[in-house]
């Protein structure tokens, strides 16, 4: 029963995965991308294209505009949680490869590697466990604990180098091979999550139908007309909200405003909305 960390060869990491981490990982791109694109599609579907899009944005004021990505993201447990470990992996990638993650041995470098490694994991678990509950937390803090390790056990091996980087003691440490081998698979398991699964998830968000702030019912003016009028809330103006109307098709100033339980603005695009 000895030790099987020798019969398992160090294998290389995934080509490009270093100059990949020097960049943020394989997430940089995509998140700026989706940062962009994801808040204009969500409105574009929600209101309309063309002019609504425009009333819309305008209306917000562009200072507001953020506002709409993160409507988003603090209403979809699922979307929320994987665009959090995704950001957790991508900052930490970053860092690691601009040589933040101690290779060596010692107490104290086992402390900066451990608080590395499980601070910002727990803090992203504490956030989403605050939005979503204790489940979505746990679970989001236990894989964006996961995959930096992956980063920690391939930059200690000596799988991946910082970009400046000497003979140190890298390569000296030897993991078990389970551990090698979950290490590296990190990388795909980022790369998935970071190409494929949030940009599904985020456009799926976008495409169904639910507006990305509350729905209230106030009374509106139009001309002479005074009735009651429900408003994707764009903004609060005194004791009144600045407004889509969603009857008249227009930016509106409600007064005397209650929310609505539904978010619900029209069907999700995959059903024909």
């Amino acid at each position: 029963m000895g030790d099987d960390t020798r019969a398992v060869p160090a294998e290389p990491a995934p080509a490009g995965a270093g100059e990949a981490d020097r960049k943020g990982g394989p997430g940089h791109t995509v998140l700026m991308a989706l940062a962009v694109a994801v808040p204009v599609t969500e409105v574009a579907y929600t209101v309309g294209g063309g002019d609504a899009l425009r009333d819309v944005l305008v209306g917000m004021e562009p200072g507001n505009w953020p506002d709409v990505l993160i409507g988003m993201i603090i209403t979809d447990p699922l979307l929320g949680s994987v665009l959090a470990v995704v950001v957790s992996r991508v900052v930490f990638a970053l860092f690691a490869a601009r040589g933040v993650v101690p290779v060596g041995h010692g107490p104290g470098r086992t402390l900066r590697r451990v608080a590395l490694t499980v601070v910002n994991p727990l803090a992203v678990g504490v956030i989403d466990a605050c939005f979503f509950g204790p489940w979505w937390g746990l679970a989001t803090g236990l894989v964006a604990y996961a995959l930096r390790q992956g980063v920690v056990v391939e930059y200690r091996t000596g799988r991946r180098h910082p970009r400046h980087h000497g003979a140190g003691s890298a390569g000296a440490y030897r993991p078990p091979a389970w551990l090698r081998r979950a290490a590296g698979a990190e990388w795909w398991v980022a790369l998935g999550l970071s190409v494929v699964v949030l940009p599904v998830l985020a456009f799926a968000s976008a495409l169904d139908g639910q507006a990305w702030t509350s729905i209230v019912e106030c009374r509106v003016t139009t001309g002479t007309r005074t009735g009651n009028a429900r408003l994707i809330e764009l903004g609060r103006k005194g004791d009144g909200v600045v407004g889509w109307n969603l009857d008249d098709r227009e930016i509106s100033n409600g007064v005397a405003c209650a929310a609505t339980e539904s978010r619900t603005v029209r069907a999700p695009w995959w059903r024909g909305g």
